[in-house]
Parts: structure tokens; C-alpha cells; sequence
């Protein structure tokens, strides 16, 4: 998520789990691409390897060290295609509900992690529609469940 251009460089990441809806969103210093695989690595770090096998990216220039994703967690990253902003339309929706706590007018340097925290416990402790009305939490956790017991 970019915020107006007087306020600088930094930025907010998200990401989402297609499944549950269950969102990361990280604070970037600089949108250059190495600062932001190294915040992705440390937001993604503490889930289990199942819940962050592949990440799907825009085609957006901070995201060009991927390579450096693999190596740091693991994860397989993929790529839209250019104008196909329908692959991925989960972040988008993600973004918009985001922008409820934080408009354009951000100064995203004032944003700490701890309050981004709380942002996502509130998106994903909201039951969607389209989740038969469960939280994304609750969606999340079962998904990891069915994992454990199939590895058990």
C-alpha cells in the first residue's frame, strides 16, 4: 500500500491467505525490494512452513528480490500477469478494508507494528460471507489443524 508521496518512502506490505483470509501487514522503511523480502521473511517467519509455501506478487518492482524470499523461508514465489488485477483480487479487497484504518493521508513513518497488529486482528477476527460466516482466524486454524493431523 503506497501512502502520498510527500510523506516518503515508506510503505505498508500485506498479505493474504486466499483460503481464510488470514492477512500479515508489515511496515517498509523504503519500497526497494530487498527491504521489503526482508520484512516479508520476518512477518512470515513465526507461521508454520505449510502456511507459507508460495506467495503470489504484483509486478511491482519491490518485489524483485524473491529470490531472496526462498531463501530466507522458503517460499515459492509467482507473479501475476501484467494487467490482470483479477488474480488477485483477495489482496485487493484486503487493501480496501485496510484503507478504513489507513487513508492515503497516512504518515506511515507514525505507523508501529504493534498498531498494524492490531489492524489485522481486527480484519481477521470480522466473519466474512464468503467464509460461511467464520473468522479468518477460526478458517486459518482448522486449515493448520488438518495439517498437523496429516503429518501426525
Amino acid at each position: 500500500m503506497m501512502f502520498r508521496k510527500k510523506r516518503g518512502r515508506a510503505n505498508v506490505t500485506s498479505l493474504v491467505e486466499r483460503v481464510s483470509r488470514f492477512a500479515v501487514v508489515t511496515r517498509n522503511e523504503d519500497c526497494q525490494s530487498k527491504p521489503v523480502m526482508e520484512a516479508l521473511i520476518q512477518g512470515l517467519a513465526p507461521l508454520p512452513a505449510e502456511a507459507r509455501q508460495s506467495i503470489t506478487f504484483d509486478r511491482g518492482t519491490q518485489f524483485s528480490a524473491w529470490k531472496h524470499l526462498k531463501a530466507g523461508i522458503g517460499a515459492e514465489a509467482w507473479f501475476c500477469d501484467p494487467h490482470a488485477p483479477y488474480q488477485k483480487g483477495t489482496v485487493e479487497n484486503t487493501n480496501n478494508r485496510l484503507r478504513k484504518y489507513l487513508p492515503r493521508s497516512t504518515e506511515p513513518t507514525a505507523l508501529t507494528n504493534r498498531y498494524l497488529r492490531s489492524i489485522c486482528h481486527r480484519l481477521y477476527s470480522t466473519p466474512r460471507k464468503c467464509l460461511g460466516y467464520r473468522t479468518p482466524a477460526e478458517v486459518f486454524e482448522s486449515k493448520l489443524m488438518e495439517i498437523q493431523n496429516r503429518l501426525e
